[in-house]
């Protein structure tokens, strides 16, 4: 069975020269990598949390996630500048790929009530950021070892340049977006 990174060399990317019109290969964008970040605000009063979240941070991802600190002190939240307060971790390579496979084949359509992801969750750059309510979703996390819900969130970052180029790369890897409806924008009668 081929990778995913095969699928995307042999099938995604010539359907997105296509589609796009675009003379060379190389002009094609491509997924240059993907970061995942859990935001942990009760680090502040609880020190053993960023440990429980690298454990399972680490299950989902399969590498070893790294704890950030905060760049500047808000007194409103008692957060010192230094202070650790997340963790995340930067896929690349064969990692990466696989990530991308398993959010697309197994994670989203495991959310309930699904219908599409929203167009805006893609930026102008071409970059799209996802964001999970609970980290249980995946599959790794074994649900009777969790301490507690937290949500995270998913960044793929692509060197597409513009939101269409990046909609219509996601689009060919198999992510599904909302449709608009036929009656979005006209008036009732």
């Amino acid at each position: 069975m081929d990778t995913f990174k095969d699928y995307y060399q042999k099938k995604v990317q010539k359907n997105i020269k296509d589609a796009l019109k675009l003379n060379n290969y190389l002009a094609v964008p491509k997924i240059i990598k993907v970061v995942l970040n859990v935001g942990a605000g009760e680090a502040v009063t609880n020190k053993n949390v960023l440990e429980k979240i690298q454990e399972q941070m680490s299950w989902i991802t399969g590498q070893k996630p790294v704890i950030t600190k905060a760049r500047q002190s808000i007194s409103a939240f008692k957060i010192r500048k230094g202070l650790s307060i997340g963790v995340k971790v930067t896929l690349r390579g064969k990692k990466m790929y696989a990530f991308i496979e398993k959010l697309v084949r197994i994670i989203i359509p495991r959310i309930r009530d699904f219908r599409g992801i929203n167009d805006h969750s893609i930026d102008q750059s071409g970059n799209i950021n996802l964001g999970f309510t609970e980290q249980t979703i995946f599959p790794e996390v074994e649900f009777d070892k969790v301490d507690k819900l937290r949500g995270l969130q998913v960044t793929v970052v692509t060197n597409a340049g513009s939101f269409n180029t990046g909609k219509c790369l996601f689009e060919k890897l198999g992510i599904p977006f909302k449709k608009l409806s036929e009656n979005y924008g006209k008036k009732a009668s």
